[in-house]
Order: C-alpha cells, then sequence, then structure tokens
C-alpha cells in the first residue's frame, strides 16, 4: 500500500517559486545527452516548476555531448548544469529493448550530488503541473517511486506480461503459484524521490560490475538493488500516458499532478498525432497543457529570480571517472548516444 504523503503545499502557490527561498539540501534533478531535441523537454520542465512555485532549483545532470548552445539555454532558464562522466554496463548493449538505453545507466551519477540532502529525480519527458514539492518531506531512508505496468507489449519478455499480470490490478489476474513466488513490486525510473549518497553510489557501480545488463537498463537495475527500500507512491505523482488506455480506472486526470510524456510519439516537442492512441482526446489535451507552460513567456528565467551559482561549485567538484569503473568495459571511452533522458 502506497503510504501516506505528508499534506502540504501541493494545490497552492509557495512564496518564493523556484529561486528565492532556495534550500541547497533539497533540489530536482533531470538527465540529459546528446544533441538532439530533448532540451525542449528540460526547459518545458524548468517552466512548468516555475509555474507551481517550486522552491527549489532543477539540476541538469548532463552527458560530454550536449552542445554548449543547449546548456546555455538551459543556463537561461536558470538551471543547474551538472556535467557527468558516462557509465557503461558490463556486456553488449544489444540486450536492451531501445538501443538508447545503455547511456541511461549514467543516471547512476546523480547519487554523487551529496551537496544535497534529498532530491526528486524526473526524466526530461516528464511535466509537472502541481506543486509537489513535500514529497521532500516524505520520511528519510527509503527510495520512492510510482508502480509501472506490465500490460505494454515492451514487457512481452516477462512472465508477468505473459499470464496477463498487473500490479495495477492484481485481482484481475492471479499470480499463479506455479510460477514460484509473486513478484517484488516494481516502479517506473522515470520519477523517484531518493538521497544522494557517494556510499550509495559506489555500491551502485560495485553491484553493476557483477550485473548483467537486462532489457531496461537502469530502471531494472535500480528495481533490483532498491527493492527492500521501495515504498510505493499514488499514480498522480506519475503518470505513464499508457495508464489512460491500460488502466483508465485508475486514473484521474483532475487529480494527476505529473505526467509522463513516454508513450511512442507523445513527445509534445514531437507529436504528429499519427502515432497509436495519439489522436485520443486526453492525450491531445495533456500535449496542449505542456506547450502552454512552454509557450508562456512569463515563466521564463529572470534575473531578479537568480539562485546560488553552482556552476563554479561544479567545476571545483568535476567529477571524474570513479576507480570502480575500470572494471565495467568501455567505461572509460566516452561513446555519444541519440538524445535521451
Amino acid at each position: 500500500m502506497a503510504p501516506e504523503v505528508p499534506s502540504g503545499a501541493f494545490g497552492g502557490s509557495k512564496v518564493g517559486a523556484l529561486t528565492s527561498g532556495y534550500n541547497s539540501k533539497r533540489g530536482y534533478v533531470t538527465f540529459l545527452a546528446g544533441n538532439g531535441d530533448y532540451w525542449k523537454g528540460v526547459v518545458g520542465l524548468a517552466k512548468g516548476l516555475r509555474k507551481v512555485n517550486s522552491a527549489y532549483p532543477l539540476v541538469v545532470a548532463m552527458l560530454p555531448d550536449v552542445p554548449e548552445e543547449h546548456r546555455e539555454i538551459l543556463r537561461s532558464q536558470g538551471c543547474i548544469c551538472r556535467e557527468i562522466v558516462p557509465i557503461y554496463p558490463p556486456e553488449n548493449q544489444v540486450q536492451f529493448a531501445m538501443a538508447y538505453y545503455v547511456i541511461n545507466y549514467s543516471k547512476l551519477r546523480i547519487w554523487e550530488f551529496e551537496e544535497y540532502s534529498k532530491m526528486v529525480y524526473l526524466d526530461a519527458d516528464i511535466q509537472v503541473f502541481e506543486n509537489i514539492d513535500n514529497l521532500f518531506d516524505m520520511p528519510d531512508g527509503y527510495f520512492y517511486a510510482v508502480m509501472d505496468c506490465f500490460c505494454e507489449k515492451t514487457w512481452s519478455h516477462t512472465p508477468q506480461y505473459k499470464i496477463g499480470y498487473c500490479q495495477q490490478c492484481p485481482d484481475k489476474v492471479q499470480w499463479s503459484s506455479e510460477l514460484g513466488l509473486p513478484p517484488a513490486l516494481y516502479f517506473n525510473a522515470g520519477m523517484f524521490v531518493f538521497e544522494p549518497s557517494k556510499l550509495t553510489f559506489d555500491s551502485l557501480i560495485e553491484t553493476l560490475r557483477i550485473t548483467a545488463p537486462t532489457p531496461f537498463a537502469e530502471q531494472d537495475f535500480l528495481n533490483m538493488y532498491f527493492q527492500k527500500m521501495y515504498k510505493p507512491i499514488p499514480l498522480v505523482y506519475n503518470l505513464v500516458l499508457a495508464m489512460l488506455w491500460r488502466h483508465p480506472e485508475n486514473v484521474d486526470l483532475d487529480k494527476v499532478k505529473v505526467v509522463h510524456y513516454c508513450a511512442a510519439g507523445s513527445k509534445p516537442w514531437r507529436y504528429t498525432g499519427k502515432e497509436a492512441n495519439m489522436q485520443r482526446e486526453d492525450i491531445k489535451v495533456l500535449v496542449q497543457k505542456w506547450w502552454d507552460v512552454y509557450d508562456d513567456e512569463s515563466l521564463d528565467f529572470k534575473a531578479e529570480d537568480s539562485i546560488p551559482e553552482a556552476e563554479t561549485l561544479s567545476d571545483l567538484q568535476q567529477i571524474t571517472a570513479n576507480s570502480l569503473l575500470a572494471a565495467i568495459p568501455t567505461a572509460a571511452a566516452f561513446i555519444p548516444t541519440p538524445s535521451a533522458a
């Protein structure tokens, strides 16, 4: 059962917005790689957090192949840019469901951001439509995220998909005892609440060194690593769009705070409406809501709202490859990849 989220500023405005009331101990963080168009998602996310009057900054963990022109755009929107060293898995990349998933292991670097006591990770194809700052007030010592769904064909390699079992509707198809113990709860890693720690990072890398890659890359890995620490939180904090047609009974759009545009064809800045399910009215509404935020010039970052400059701190604390990475093949060589988040 999902833990109760502390009450607070979810529905209302907080004095201070994204910049005044800055707290260096808390922050949102996203991930950016490549020279493609995912920077638009980060801009949209920064403006979305500003619109809901978040009190905390947005840190962008980015790989070396993000061009300077994109970094400058993000800085101009008040983002704190942190270049990170890429991390590669220990074996061949061909096992992944998507080729670009291989680079997502680099997200593990955010556990090195120890200047923050707690962070909320958000993929760049996410938009925040209501204030979620009091996710930071959840009890320490746990990993919080929203449960995923196993009903899409991308999960066809799992026993859950093969028997029609899904944790979003566990009573619909019972788990067969012939398959062994029921699977552990599985979360979507596009949004999660965590506590940065160098000790945890070192442990993650050491565990990765001896763990074979799986189809969903770092998401599978994080589920395995944090299995005993994981606490599910309500769906409203990470609405994966496929839930709209897979489990509509579990979705109340009027209450959704965070939308994850991860379904094929749903990226607002690439939207054409041609892919499956993309002509649904609820999808069109959510895509337009994203554009309403992105196009709102009043939400652009303003100099008077500036937060303490963290670029210098980033330069002083330039992250270098951990010695443990030497055990991971190709870890020392950077391979540019498609834009991903």
